[in-house]
């Protein structure tokens, strides 16, 4: 396939590579989106990179006011939360988690037979004011449901949300609207990707090196790119050693305040000070949390 024609590709605005640290119990992150180098990238709230072994993980803790994505690249993760919905995340699916008025939930790695930690990515995404307070729900991705684009013999991409080069991804799976594209390109390999006008996007590198343009971009970074343009090119140097994997994520720009106090999102103080008393309280969304203890985080215990 001939890339598409391009006016206008979008420039660099910032990159940098994420720092991993501690979070959770136990686990490790690199955290890109979240950080002082990239804040409140609307709609996008957090972006971690994450790797936990051993019995370790993310125990009880309640969200409201946002949608999170969960990417599961290597190993599996259990999840519960107190509207007795359970279940587990397995290696190329995805979980889309709306917290809308709140839930209490946990997230417990499963550790391997062969001790590798498991790894994958979590983003967090803002929900429009209108509806923070919805109900609560969940949106599983396997990873047969993903459809392929295959537009050279040295570029793959699994479009888990949005479209590339003429595939279309499953569609409704957040509130919020995200393109979720998952690249994986041989030395040799270029893309030219269209992106929706107008909405926020980056690039994060899980494996490998890239350039954009005469950029290069090594492992673990995160590529912010400017709002103007139509879409992105990047590709891989003939003489690169491994194949890259990378993804880009573009997001529908939401025109409201982000107030944030660790897992509550609102638009305003006055709300995230009702979000903390509504969680210490158990009212207003948090009432089935009051006595809840999930089973899978007491393995860590």
């Amino acid at each position: 396939m001939t890339p598409t024609a391009r006016l206008a590709p979008r420039s660099i605005f910032k990159h940098f590579i994420a720092i991993e640290q501690a979070e959770g119990q136990g686990a490790r992150v690199r955290r890109s989106i979240g950080t002082p180098k990239l804040r409140n990238f609307s709609p996008f709230l957090m972006l971690d990179h994450f790797s936990v072994g051993g019995k370790a993980g993310f125990p009880d803790h309640p969200h409201r006011g946002q949608e999170t994505i969960t990417y599961m690249l290597h190993g599996e993760v259990d999840h519960e939360d107190f509207t007795g919905s359970a279940g587990t995340i397995k290696e190329g699916d995805l979980q889309f988690m709306t917290a809308g008025r709140g839930i209490m939930h946990a997230e417990m790695p499963r550790p391997q037979k062969d001790g590798s930690p498991v790894v994958g990515l979590q983003l967090w995404v803002d929900l429009p004011e209108k509806l923070k307070d919805c109900e609560p729900r969940y949106r599983d991705l396997r990873k047969d449901e993903i459809p392929t684009a295959k537009p050279s013999e040295k570029v793959e991409v699994k479009v888990i949300s949005g479209e590339s080069y003429g595939v279309e991804s499953v569609k409704d799976l957040a509130y919020t609207p995200v393109w979720f594209l998952d690249f994986k390109v041989k030395p040799g390999g270029y893309v030219s990707q269209d992106l929706p006008i107008g909405w926020n996007a980056f690039a994060y590198v899980l494996k490998g090196e890239l350039f954009f343009g005469t950029t290069k971009i090594p492992q673990y970074s995160n590529v912010v790119f400017d709002v103007e343009g139509d879409g992105i090119e990047f590709s891989v140097s003939e003489e690169a050693t491994e194949e890259v994997q990378v993804v880009v994520i573009a997001g529908q720009r939401l025109d409201q305040k982000v107030v944030q106090y660790g897992p509550f999102v609102a638009t305003s103080e006055q709300k995230i000070y009702e979000a903390i008393l509504d969680f210490q309280g158990h009212t207003n969304g948090f009432e089935r949390g009051l006595q809840w203890e999930s089973k899978i985080a007491k393995m860590i215990k």
